[in-house]
């Protein structure tokens, strides 16, 4: 039997122009379907994502789609599935001749009930899908969506077959300094190579020294070895695992490095650090900020982006990140219109012009084809960092309604979820809980095919490969603490409410 209150409201999605939202929840329906229901809903997506595209400029998509909705549509009676196909149908050839003549669209279909809808839909062998697996992250559902856009990004290359910093890496240059608000954006091979170039750029070099978080990925520390500096490892804010500007305020006050160049907070998890602290820190001490943005493409602190906010920026598009490439590939920001001169030559081995080399650089070059990926994406990356933040305050309701945390700062809840900052934009790069008996959790979410991931797992002052600047377990509580704790749980744009539910339950079920 049909869930006839999830089939309906996939129709009052459509009727309502939410054809995207549509999509989504018939697509649930769809997978449990079979037979010719399982290709009759198939149309009917077909026919809301093709709108859908239109609605974003994807013109040929949109034609795309609705001819074979349409074509599919013909081969059915009047009704089905207690729908009225004749006005459908009629709706669908209007919009495929405006799209092929370049006319005005007429108004967008609708789906209407025939005289006979509950009893089809009462009939249809259609049901509810129950949720039986949960993927940590599902790119497949993001392509199914762009597939068409993309095909024609990929194509454009490879018929100008220019693919080395090409016009392409150029205009996605462009188009990124123009939704982040930044003066520069250069584009190169990966986030790591990223901060690397941001922290030479900005004037580091060896002897010196960097503060920064022993709570992140490898790359924030291994770039400033890297450009031949010194790592400062310093602890975090428990309530938001970012580096913590008290305890940087009293080092500096205090024993301050003798050769400290820099500062490098990192935007965890895509929540800016604390960047008035930070800002006024630097400005006192005279020193560079490099913001570690890796997570954080589209994030604000106080209405201004996360890259705008420090003497540079790096940013990673690897493809996991919220907006993410076919492959590795990064970004530098910065204001210094000397600072980005000096990113471009050394992303392209020093060269200052051809065969004349000014330095040693490396070869990272954005390549075109990842450029063309990222400016797909970046069209969508306002909607799709609002669906996450709209999943994660799911999960915090859904937290709150199992009884499974009693307070955000609490010690006494089995779950405890990190605070965002009142003057931060978060984008839920990653949806991450503080749980009590983290590995037994993980491990029973896995048993009923839940997936998570561990950011991090061990903090960099007790990486094996970071020994020879002498910290020792204890050295930093707060990091410590946090890496037996974390949890980061499923969380993509494409995620649903009943997946969602599904984690939760399963982890009130371990709890109880």
């Amino acid at each position: 039997m049909v869930d006839a209150t999830k089939f309906q409201h996939g129709i009052e999605l459509f009727n309502a122009g939410s054809f995207f939202e549509a999509h989504e929840v018939l697509e649930d329906v769809w997978r449990e379907a079979h037979g010719e229901e399982k290709k009759f809903l198939q149309a009917v997506i077909q026919a809301a994502v093709g709108l859908h595209h239109h609605s974003t400029g994807n013109i040929a998509g949109a034609r795309s789609l609705l001819a074979r909705a349409s074509r599919k549509l013909a081969d059915y009676p009047d009704a089905y599935c207690g729908i009225a196909l004749e006005g459908l149908r009629v709706s669908l050839e209007e919009w495929k001749a405006s799209l092929a003549d370049g006319a005005p669209p007429p108004a967008p279909p609708r789906l209407e009930a025939s005289a006979t809808i509950s009893t089809p839909v009462k009939q249809s062998a259609v049901k509810a899908p129950a949720v039986r697996e949960v993927p940590m992250l599902d790119l497949g559902r993001q392509y199914a969506e762009i597939r068409h856009e993309i095909g024609q990004a990929l194509q454009r290359v490879a018929q100008s077959q220019q693919f080395i910093l090409s016009n392409e890496v150029a205009a996605f240059e462009r188009e990124a300094a123009s939704y982040l608000g930044a003066a520069f954006v250069v584009g190169c091979a990966s986030g790591t190579d990223a901060l690397w170039l941001a922290l030479v750029a900005s004037g580091v070099g060896p002897g010196d020294e960097v503060i920064t978080t022993a709570f992140s990925f490898f790359s924030s520390a291994a770039a400033i070895v890297r450009a031949g500096a010194r790592p400062v490892l310093m602890d975090i804010d428990p309530r938001t695992l970012n580096l913590d500007p008290e305890l940087v305020e009293q080092r500096l006050t205090g024993s301050r490095p003798a050769r400290l160049r820099a500062l490098l907070p990192v935007h965890l998890y895509g929540q800016c650090a604390d960047m008035d602290a930070f800002e006024r820190i630097a400005a006192d001490h005279r020193l560079a900020m490099v913001e570690d943005a890796a997570q954080a493409f589209g994030a604000l602190w106080r209405g201004r982006r996360a890259g705008t906010l420090g003497t540079a920026a790096a940013f990673s598009f690897y493809p996991t990140k919220n907006l993410g490439a076919f492959g590795d590939a990064g970004c530098v920001t910065t204001a210094d219109s000397g600072i980005a001169a000096r990113i471009r030559s050394l992303r392209n081995l020093g060269i200052r012009e051809r065969y004349v080399h000014d330095e040693i650089g490396a070869n990272s070059r954005l390549d075109a084809l990842q450029a063309a990926v990222l400016r797909v994406k970046l069209q969508h990356l306002e909607r799709w960092n609002a669906r996450r933040r709209e999943r994660a305050a799911e999960y915090d309701r859904l937290f709150a309604r199992a009884g499974l945390v009693a307070g955000r700062s609490t010690s006494l809840a089995p779950v405890r979820l990190l605070e965002t900052a009142s003057q931060a934009h978060h984008i839920f790069h990653q949806y991450v809980i503080r749980a009590r008996r983290r590995d037994e959790l993980r491990a029973f979410l896995a048993s009923r095919c839940v997936g998570t991931q561990v950011y991090y797992p061990l903090p960099l002052h007790l990486q094996k490969c970071f020994s020879y600047l002498g910290y020792k377990e204890g050295d930093l509580p707060e990091s410590e603490c946090a890496s037996r704790e974390v949890l980061a749980l499923p969380m993509f744009p494409e995620l649903t409410a009943d997946e969602q539910r599904y984690v939760v339950e399963t982890i009130a079920g371990f709890y109880s």
